[in-house]
């Protein structure tokens, strides 16, 4: 017996055009492979999609990469993850399984509490799936489930959830694995991380889905399982180069970059730019990031990506006369308006209002991201 275990593809799940083809690209290179290696059948423990409801071309695309897994005869089992998720219980996971393209195996019953979880079975081998929620919200579910039985046969049990051993002394809502059902294979995503242990698998995600994972993890990743061994595939169409530098004087910064850049070999490289630092003269504005864009479009880079959290202003004496803590932030745009006369800054209250906008419960980030700026344009007036 041969399958694949995939999850947290999150297509449609980067904003750069270059990222958002190379996040799909990655999971092309998964499912040739899979055919390649004539697996018997695929396991996608959830967040196929970045979102419930994804954009129709990253639609259309994952329509043709499952039809052509379709015309192999290669069966796919999934099941929904916290981000292609939806409350209603209603998604394009269900697009695709009435297309013919995949099987969604969360099936269960409830009794006096407890879920009965219902094999989906396959030849000699029954599979199950429980979806993850929003927020962890199936944590407790999980700890309160069992498996209808079916004797004899190879049981995989697919979860997409953060478990106990897998996340130590965080403080991260988790199942104790020790009182999940035992199984033959235990196929988990959610967790971005490289785990494999007794028979319990993180399968990664197929491309890393932010700055800090494109640093750590290098890769994308997914597990091939062959005659009872798994065995972890490392996915890597593009080199990642990351760049760090301490940066003290925003005015000469640009150049300083530069420079160090020039020093690098970027040529189809996807290049981070870390910068860290406390700076003495100018501001973040005075570095010319457009400038060093357009050096590395020159040098032929695949895409061009910064990190500036670590790059601070020196820390300013402020002294808030307070009677309460509902004054803090009143004290805090007084000190600024003090230091700071514009005209402009009557709006401040008003901005600050619409950036504790939260983003509701299967809004698409763009939409959430449009919404905010409408209600921007309504304080600035334009």
């Amino acid at each position: 017996m041969k399958f694949a275990h995939l999850g947290d593809c999150h297509l449609g799940g980067w904003r750069q055009p270059e990222l958002k083809q190379l996040n799909f690209q990655s999971f092309k290179f998964v499912i040739d492979r899979c055919i390649r290696e004539r697996v018997d059948f695929i396991l996608i423990t959830g967040d196929l999609f970045d979102s419930a409801y994804p954009p129709i071309e990253i639609l259309k695309d994952a329509f043709n990469e499952f039809r052509k897994l379709k015309e192999a005869k290669i069966p796919v089992f999934l099941i929904a993850g916290s981000h292609d998720y939806s409350a209603s219980g209603k998604s394009f996971l269900d697009v695709l399984e009435k297309a013919g393209f995949c099987k969604n195996i969360n099936q269960f019953e409830e009794r006096a509490g407890i879920k009965i979880l219902e094999p989906t079975l396959y030849g000699n081998v029954a599979i199950y799936g429980y979806p993850g929620k929003k927020s962890g919200l199936e944590v407790d579910d999980l700890e309160n489930i069992k498996l209808q039985d079916a004797p004899g046969m190879f049981k995989i049990l697919m979860l997409h959830t953060a478990i106990r051993d897998a996340v130590g002394s965080l403080p991260i809502k988790a199942v104790d694995e020790k009182k999940l059902p035992k199984v033959d294979y235990l196929a988990m995503s959610h967790l971005h991380i490289n785990y494999n242990k007794e028979g319990r698998v993180y399968s990664g995600p197929t491309f890393p889905n932010n700055l800090q994972e494109l640093e750590e993890l290098g890769a994308g990743s997914f597990y091939i399982f062959d005659s009872g061994k798994s065995f972890r595939e490392e996915i890597k169409l593009k080199e990642i180069r990351v760049v760090r530098m301490e940066i003290k004087n925003a005015l000469f910064a640009t150049e300083e970059i530069i420079s160090r850049l020039r020093t690098e070999h970027l040529r189809d490289k996807i290049v981070l730019l870390r910068l860290s630092g406390i700076l003495e003269k100018g501001k973040l504005s005075d570095i010319d990031f457009q400038k060093i864009e357009l050096f590395l479009k020159e040098e032929r880079a695949f895409v061009f990506l910064r990190s500036t959290s670590n790059l601070h202003l020196p820390e300013l004496e402020l002294r808030l006369d307070l009677t309460s803590s509902e004054q803090v932030e009143t004290q805090i745009i007084r000190s600024f308006e003090e230091k700071h006369a514009n005209k402009l800054n009557v709006l401040i209250p008003d901005l600050l209002n619409v950036l504790q906008v939260e983003k509701l419960d299967d809004e698409k980030t763009a939409i959430f991201e449009e919404r905010m700026m409408s209600e921007t344009k309504k304080v600035l007036q334009i």
